[in-house]
Order: C-alpha cells, then sequence, then structure tokens
C-alpha cells in the first residue's frame, strides 16, 4: 500500500491528502499564481477546497503570512469561482 501524502490547509489547519487541496504558489518572480500540478517553481500554501476555506484564508491573511507577501484580490476572486463552480 502506498502512502497518501497529507498537506495542511493554512486557513483550516486540517490535515488533509495532498489531491483534496489547492496549491497557490510564489513564484521565484514574485507572482502569485494558482498551481494546478502542484509542481511549480516557488513557495507554496496549501487551501482546502472550499469557498469557506478561501474566505477563512482571505479574512485571517493566513495565505499571505504562509507566502510571505500580499495576495491580490484576483486570486481570492479564481480560488472562489473554481469552487462555486465544483
Amino acid at each position: 500500500m502506498r502512502k497518501i501524502p497529507m498537506r495542511k490547509c493554512v486557513a483550516t489547519n486540517e490535515s488533509l491528502p495532498k489531491k483534496e487541496l489547492i496549491r497557490v504558489v510564489r513564484t521565484p518572480e514574485g507572482t502569485i499564481e494558482i498551481d494546478e500540478t502542484g509542481k511549480r517553481n516557488g513557495r507554496g500554501a496549501y487551501l482546502k477546497k472550499s469557498v469557506e476555506a478561501v474566505e477563512m484564508a482571505k479574512k485571517k491573511k493566513a495565505l499571505a503570512r504562509s507566502l510571505e507577501c500580499e495576495i491580490p484580490e484576483e486570486v481570492y476572486v479564481a480560488l472562489i469561482e473554481r469552487f462555486q463552480n465544483a
């Protein structure tokens, strides 16, 4: 049996399987992007795939603290849209 990689959501502090989370990454150039593959270069932070987790991360500034920079509003909007449609 293979080991399932676990990661912690920065908003809810839950440890979940990596596949149930989405990675937001600060690239070496300093841009903030949503990482579909989970392999993009840069500093990453994981968020649970739910609108509530995104709103909580925004309210607590958890993503900004994890990535050590300001998070543009467009990133939060893109995440919320993605989870509302899922």
